[in-house]
C-alpha cells in the first residue's frame, strides 16, 4: 500500500455518514465565452441563461431528495465555476484543489481552496507544474478499494502517482484519447456496488485492459457512442438513483436490470460547455 503523504494521516471516514453531503455552484454567470473543448466550439454566446438557471434548480431539487446540497458562490467572470466537480478532489477530510491546465479557469483555485478551508477540509499540497482538475478526472471506485485517475487531456500523466502519494490509496491511471471524452467523468461512472457505466473507446488499449482487470464483466455496462454523445456516463449515483442528462430506453433498462433507477434531467444549455450532472456536482462525504 502506498504511504500518504507526511503531512496527513489516511483519510477518515466522512463526517456524516447517513447522508451525503454535494457540492454546487448557482449558475449566475455561466456562458460559453471561450473554447477550451470540443463541445464549446461554436457556441460562444449562445446559450439561454433563464433555461441554464431552470434547469441546474431542477438538478438541485433531485440531487436534495437523496442528499445535502451545500453551495459556494459564484464569482464573476468565471463562467465555469458552475462545473463544481472541478472544485478538487475530496477523501475523508482530505481535499485536493485542482491545478487547472486552461488558463481561463486558474483564477477558479483560490475560490475553491477557500472554501474547502473553511469546512475544515485539509488541503493537499499538489505540485503547481502538474495539472490536475479534480472529480472531474478522480474517481473512487464503489467495489474495489481504487481511485480511477483520467489523464492526458486535462490532467498530467503525473497525477495519478501524484494523487496516490498524497492519499496513501491506489490509483489507477487511465489514459483519454478521445478529445470530446477530455474528462474521465464524461465517459466513465463508478456505481454502487462495483457497477461501471463506461464508454470504452475513449481509453487507449492499456487502460481497458487495466478497467476489466477491476471490474467483473458482469458489472461492466459498456455504453455506445450514441449514449456517450448524451454524457450518459457524467451521472450523479446517489444511493440507487442516477441522475443524468439523457440516455436511450435501452440503457434506462439496462441500469434498471443492474438495480438503479434512472432519472433523466436534461442539461443542454450545460452541455453546450461540455458539462452535464455530474459535472455540476461534487461530492464532500467520500470516504
Amino acid at each position: 500500500m502506498t504511504q500518504p503523504h507526511p503531512m496527513f494521516e489516511p483519510a477518515r471516514a466522512p463526517r456524516e455518514q447517513q447522508r451525503q453531503r454535494v457540492l454546487m455552484c448557482a449558475p449566475d454567470d455561466f456562458d460559453v465565452r471561450y473554447v477550451i473543448n470540443p463541445w464549446m466550439e461554436h457556441q460562444i454566446g449562445r446559450t439561454t441563461h433563464s433555461l441554464a438557471r431552470d434547469q441546474w434548480q431542477n438538478l438541485r431539487a433531485l440531487v436534495a431528495q437523496s442528499a445535502e446540497v451545500e453551495l459556494v458562490p459564484p464569482a464573476a467572470g468565471l463562467p465555469d465555476m458552475v462545473f463544481a466537480a472541478n472544485a478538487g478532489f475530496v477523501l475523508g477530510d482530505i481535499a485536493v484543489v485542482s491545478r487547472f491546465r486552461a488558463e481561463e479557469r486558474r483564477p477558479e483555485e483560490p475560490l475553491f481552496r477557500a472554501f474547502f478551508a473553511a469546512r475544515g477540509f485539509q488541503i493537499a499540497p499538489w505540485p503547481e507544474a502538474i495539472p490536475f482538475e479534480g472529480a472531474g478526472d478522480a474517481l473512487i471506485d464503489r467495489g474495489a478499494d481504487v481511485v480511477w485517475c483520467g489523464h492526458g487531456m486535462r490532467s498530467a500523466d503525473e497525477a495519478p502517482a501524484t494523487l496516490e502519494t498524497i492519499i496513501g490509496r491506489r490509483v489507477i491511471g487511465l489514459r483519454l484519447v478521445d478529445p470530446r471524452f477530455y474528462h474521465l467523468d464524461t465517459c466513465f461512472c463508478p456505481l454502487a456496488g462495483g457497477w461501471l457505466m463506461y464508454y470504452p473507446p475513449a481509453f487507449d488499449a492499456a487502460s481497458r485492459a487495466a478497467i476489466e482487470k477491476i471490474v467483473p464483466p458482469g458489472k461492466r455496462l459498456e455504453i455506445d457512442e450514441a449514449d456517450a454523445m448524451r454524457f450518459a456516463c457524467n451521472a450523479v449515483d446517489l444511493a440507487e438513483s442516477v441522475a443524468m442528462n439523457d440516455a436511450s430506453p435501452q440503457l434506462q433498462k439496462r441500469l434498471r436490470d443492474a438495480g438503479f433507477a434512472p432519472v433523466l434531467a436534461p442539461l443542454s444549455e450545460f452541455m453546450k460547455a461540455g458539462g452535464a450532472a455530474k459535472c455540476l456536482t461534487l461530492k464532500l462525504s467520500e470516504r
